[in-house]
């Protein structure tokens, strides 16, 4: 990950902080708390009303791309030429450009450390997430909170009506880059901040996850010790519906060792 200040070249103030991960080529701003509408940069002032301090990551990049040269400028390829670069990339001309653009007077510098504030806001990124058959989804997060959120409590979010009735497009959700937002289909972004603020705490913590995996999840290997037989057999118990799998691999399907002890009994 790569770390910038975000700051007015004529006050000297820190406006916020920008981050890019390199793999995802993702950007993320986090902005001060002390900004108001009027003080913020245009593009994030409707964010900053609504008291939105973490920029979603299309409307960062809308942020990056307004002080970089354009992809499709008449003469990019030698812009690009000059600087000794084999393909546009945005990341690398804004570090060339020190993010100055002639609308205003923001600049960006690199950073060494996440300043402390973004580090606390971060507690609050997704580090998991089970998405339930009921349409609710169990989301973990970095401070080690458990929480259920019903997606029809998330009606004001885009997508939301289209995910719950299309169940392919549902089991496309995953933890999107650094755990900002919850993606699916890489197209409906729905950010850490409004899962963790509707969900509702469970009391549970991550970790009672996996130590149940750990402890009561079985592959067809250890099923066969418990119950002293072979693979050959696992597989009758299964076509014999004696057993079923949680999750069923050509490399092999694990069970509940709940499943498995029933068949000693």
């Amino acid at each position: 990950m790569r770390k910038y200040e975000i700051y007015d070249q004529e006050t000297g103030g820190t406006i916020g902080t920008l981050l890019y991960y390199d793999r995802e080529k993702t950007w993320i701003a986090e902005l001060e708390e002390w900004l108001d509408e009027w003080s913020a940069p245009l593009l994030f002032s409707s964010f900053v009303k609504r008291g939105i301090y973490t920029i979603p990551r299309d409307v960062s990049l809308l942020w990056v791309k307004e002080r970089v040269i354009p992809s499709d400028r008449q003469n990019i390829s030698s812009i690009l030429a000059t600087h000794k670069l084999k393909e546009y990339d945005e990341m690398r001309l804004l570090e060339l450009s020190e993010g100055i653009c002639s609308q205003d007077s923001l600049a960006i510098r690199k950073i060494d450390k996440i300043p402390g504030h973004v580090e606390k806001r971060m507690r609050k990124n997704l580090t998991g997430m089970i998405p339930s058959d009921d349409k609710t989804l169990i989301c973990f997060f970095a401070d080690d909170t458990v929480k259920r959120v019903d997606l029809k409590k998330l009606s004001d979010i885009e997508g939301v009506e289209k995910i719950m009735r299309n169940e392919k497009l549902y089991a496309t959700g995953k933890v999107g880059t650094g755990g900002y937002f919850l993606t699916f289909n890489d197209a409906y972004d729905f950010p850490a901040a409004t899962l963790y603020k509707a969900g509702r705490s469970l009391p549970i913590r991550k970790q009672d996850f996996i130590t149940f995996v750990q402890k009561n999840v079985l592959d067809t290997i250890e099923a066969g010790e418990e119950l002293s037989c072979s693979r050959q057999n696992i597989a009758y118990m299964v076509k014999q519906d004696q057993l079923t799998p949680i999750r069923e691999n050509v490399m092999g399907n694990l069970y509940l060792k709940e499943d498995v002890l029933k068949n000693k009994w």
